[in-house]
């Protein structure tokens, strides 16, 4: 049976359980999700995971089979052992022959053991590095094609530890729930063998054990508390440090780095204090147990040799119950340790299984089509649509964009721009009205075909990790050098591209940091040349280049947008007086459109603010934005 199974797509999962709370709290600041523990036991979780190990419910088997016999093996031993010894105070050539039996049959056990181990290892570690992989590669799948509104509102760092420390508590749980089967037959093998051999002495010996529960009892709240705070207060610090080392600029700008070190020195002092804690509790259980395994041997010893000498009891019986309380307490430490695993496996199942259950608001229909190439009209009819409820961003916009049409969207922050965008990629679904693109509604037409006709150049862009060549072409990974180089000429980045020492080939930062923010941009727009969409979304995209800059863009816009439709956002007024139309957006809805020249005469909002000079309407008061007679 092969190791990996074939992806299941993200939303072949078992369906989610109506009776589990909704991941809409997934994003929300709530102490939940930095829960350490959780139910002892939980039915939809484990339910959750087993679906995940169907593939390998064989070696499973297996590897529980291997534990038993481990298990067995370990537990016959001593009783070999008391056999040989036995055998032997017995004198003559009979117990000489059967001794020399015991041997072979103790090297065979030993044999099967060490197999029996080795395989159960193997097999258990190999389906839980799978499992990771199949959980992780699930996440992934499935927050590639998440609804924005959900990623809107869910903090990055809290995906990261679902995607990574979560992960590794389920793994980790597997792992011990295999032996922990192993862990519960060895500690009643050991009581149902020390009962058997002297029941008396077995039942001394097994009195130390309640006192174990005792202190369990004792001890457990304390350290649940512990261990919760010591999870939080890391939670903070690490939530600290990472503001810190993101906001590091500011930090510096403004000198507060003596502040931000007493800050964060308290958060880490509080987290020490808090890991001490754990650490104590932790700590305290390891002589308990050792002293009460102390106590029963010395039961073993005084009461045990009080027989052998009195000679009520074989030293082979005794010397077996000696190998038997040693080993006695292992497991019972074993399974407290996996007790903690199980809970904060309940915890992180159940974050993990919310993330993967998370409903993607915008899907394809099943009977979505793929219009091929379309001639890259766009149109607004009657939208309404707003990201929280009750407070509308865009009033009943309704425009239509011509094949070819060079149409800018000029308004202040907050007027819609770039959510009607937004609209047209199907990031998000309208509240009301339609959103056309080549005469399609786009919810009628699958997300695939809008990724190929409508390309996209935002105001920050993001570059990944890899080679110039390989950002140039993410969109369309089949495209040529020579189609890279040609784009990338057409926006002028030729030129510092060839000045780097690998030229096409020079690898770049996370987020491409290694070069300027107009470089960036450059390349961005050689992305989406290369991409050849029939819509081509400038959002801002000249905002942060210098004005030499933006004027090459400029030159080279004019010629490669002919035949295609181009919507253009842009806060410097100048940069689309070049555009066919102007639509002005002020509260969500359209107060003026025409064409630069229209709208200069029409001595309207545009005129005045053009005449300003204004770059920006952000810059403009309110009270001259909404009433811009002179």
């Amino acid at each position: 049976m092969a190791d990996t199974p074939t992806m299941a797509p993200p939303d072949a999962s078992p369906a989610p359980d109506p009776a589990r709370p909704p991941l809409a709290v997934v994003g929300s600041q709530i102490s939940h999700d930095e829960e350490l523990f959780g139910r002892v036991f939980d039915k939809w979780v484990v339910r959750r995971f087993l679906s995940y190990l169907k593939p390998y419910r064989r070696k499973l088997y297996l590897a529980i089979g291997a534990v038993l016999v481990f298990t067995l093996t370990q537990l016959s031993i001593p009783l070999i052992i008391r056999m040989v010894i036995d055998d032997a105070l017995a004198g003559g050539d009979a117990a000489r022959a059967l001794v020399d039996t015991l041997a072979m049959v103790f090297a065979a056990v030993i044999t099967v053991n060490y197999a029996a181990n080795h395989i159960q290892e193997t097999i258990v570690g190999r389906v839980a590095e799978h499992l990771l992989f199949d959980l992780r590669r699930a996440m992934y799948a499935h927050l590639q094609v998440v609804s924005l509104s959900f990623m809107d509102k869910t903090e990055t760092g809290r995906l990261m530890s679902r995607l990574q420390g979560d992960v590794y508590a389920l793994q980790e749980f597997l792992e011990s729930s295999i032996f922990a089967i192993g862990d519960l037959v060895l500690l009643l093998g050991i009581i149902v063998a020390l009962l058997s051999l002297d029941f008396q002495l077995g039942a001394m010996t097994l009195s130390v054990v309640p006192i174990l529960f005792l202190v369990r009892i004792v001890w457990l709240p304390y350290a649940r508390r512990a261990f919760l705070w010591a999870r939080e207060t890391s939670s903070a610090t690490n939530g600290a440090l990472a503001e810190n080392i993101h906001g590091i600029r500011a930090v510096q700008e403004m000198g507060r780095e003596a502040v931000n070190y007493e800050l964060f020195d308290e958060k880490a002092t509080e987290n020490l204090n808090a890991h001490l804690a754990a650490s104590k509790f932790s700590n305290v259980m390891i002589p308990i147990v050792d002293t009460l395994t102390g106590g029963a041997m010395a039961i073993v010893v005084i009461a045990g040799g009080g027989l052998v000498l009195d000679g009520e009891l074989d030293i082979g019986i005794m010397v077996a119950f000696v190998f038997y309380v040693q080993r006695f307490f292992d497991p019972i430490r074993s399974l407290t340790i996996q007790y903690s695993m199980m809970q904060r496996a309940m915890a992180a199942g159940q974050r993990i299984f919310e993330v993967l259950d998370v409903v993607v608001e915008v899907a394809d229909k099943p009977d979505a089509i793929d219009p091929g190439e379309i001639d890259g009209a766009i149109e607004f009819r009657n939208v309404t649509f707003g990201y929280l409820p009750d407070q509308p961003i865009l009033k009943d916009i309704s425009f239509r964009v011509a094949p070819g049409e060079t149409v800018a969207l000029v308004g202040p922050t907050g007027s819609g721009k770039t959510s009607i965008t937004a609209l047209m990629h199907r990031f998000y679904d309208t509240w009301e009205g339609q959103v056309l693109i080549g005469g399609h509604d786009v919810r009628d037409i699958t997300q695939a075909s809008l990724g190929r006709n409508v390309a996209m150049v935002l105001q920050e862009p993001y570059l990944f990790s890899g080679a110039i060549f390989d950002n140039i072409r993410y969109a369309t990974t089949d495209a040529t050098r020579d189609d890279v180089i040609a784009a990338a000429k057409a926006v002028g980045a030729h030129d510092f591209i060839m000045r780097l020492r690998d030229g096409y080939d020079t690898r770049l930062d996370q987020g491409g940091g290694n070069l300027s923010v107009g470089q960036r941009q450059l390349l961005s727009f050689a992305r989406a040349l290369v991409a050849d969409a029939r819509i081509l979304v400038l959002d801002e995209a000249t905002a942060n280049v210098d004005s030499h800059t933006e004027l090459e863009i400029q030159r080279a816009l004019a010629h490669l947008l002919k035949g295609r439709t181009a919507l253009v956002i842009a806060h410097r007024l100048a940069t689309i007086r070049g555009a066919d139309r102007i639509i002005v957006l002020q509260d969500g809805a359209i107060i003026e459109t025409g064409s630069h020249h229209q709208l200069m005469d029409g001595g309207g909002l545009y005129s005045r603010l053009y005449r300003m000079n204004y770059a920006s309407f952000d810059d403009i008061p309110d009270q001259e934005i909404r009433d811009p007679t002179p």
